[in-house]
């Protein structure tokens, strides 16, 4: 297994820090983020964070995330042409694409489907230009407007761009969701996470409950990465927890050294 680190498994650390705790590990990749306070943007921060990803023998994997992907405008076009020359710069090899998550965002089915595939089509050119993969991740949220992969999947065939888009599987997500279809061969990365707060059903799981995974897994992630891995899913899996209770660990090194032993197990 290869394993990789989000920024968000210790979003305090700056970039020297988070790379060394990844390294510490036995860990080579990582996903930064634009969206926490050590990820200011900027293409002078962005050179500095690829050199000294490069320095260490760190490989960025993607910068997570553009958001709101799917409301495309000319807004959000300049938008994903900022950030993917952000990625470019620091040596990212992707940029994760986030589906609009609001309850006031109720478009009809056609319209949602259409908006998701004039917005892959907009992005294509830019990734192209970039040398970037787009990681389409739907979010298993209720209110998300992309909850399933097997709805993004059909939209980037539609559009005729499986070469530059694939999916991101979440396990937190795909257990929300409900989706039991996994598309190893389609998917760019596994982030994974776990719930082990026993007072929450699919319906209730929010960002706060996902921890680090271990033998108190609810969602089933040893059981999700297999099935991904079977069906021909060769990448990383990064460790994605946003529970405060994980970032204010001042263990972290070895809790996620003992979730990597389970999930290998």
């Amino acid at each position: 297994m290869q394993f990789s680190l989000n920024h968000m498994v210790a979003p305090k650390l700056g970039y020297a820090a988070f790379f060394d705790l990844a390294l510490s590990l036995g860990i080579n990749a990582v996903e930064i983020r634009n969206d926490i306070e050590t990820s200011l943007m900027g293409n002078k921060n962005a050179k500095m964070i690829g050199t000294l990803a490069k320095d260490k023998g760190i490989t960025i994997l993607n910068v997570n995330a553009l958001q709101r992907f799917n409301q495309w405008n000319g807004a959000k076009a300049i938008e994903a042409a900022r950030l993917a020359e952000y990625a470019a710069v620091a040596g990212a090899k992707a940029l994760v694409l986030v589906p609009t998550n609001d309850k006031k965002f109720k478009p009809s089915q056609e319209e949602r489907m259409d908006g998701l595939c004039d917005s892959l089509s907009g992005l294509a050119p830019i990734l192209v230009h970039h040398g970037l993969i787009g990681c389409v991740e739907p979010l298993g949220f209720v209110e998300c407007s992309l909850r399933l992969k097997a709805e993004a999947i059909a939209a980037i065939d539609a559009v005729k761009q499986s070469k530059r888009f694939k999916v991101t599987h979440d396990t937190f997500h795909h257990f929300v969701a409900g989706e039991k279809q996994v598309f190893g061969s389609r998917t760019c990365l596994i982030h994974v996470s776990g719930v082990t707060d026993k007072k929450h059903i699919a319906a209730t799981m929010r960002d706060a409950q996902r921890v680090l995974v271990d033998d108190d897994d609810m969602i089933d992630n040893k059981g999700q990465v297999k099935a991904l891995m079977a069906d021909g899913y060769k990448g990383y899996i990064s460790f994605e927890p946003f529970s405060s209770a994980v970032h204010k660990s001042k263990q972290i090194a070895r809790d996620l050294a003992r979730s990597m032993d389970y999930i290998e197990s």
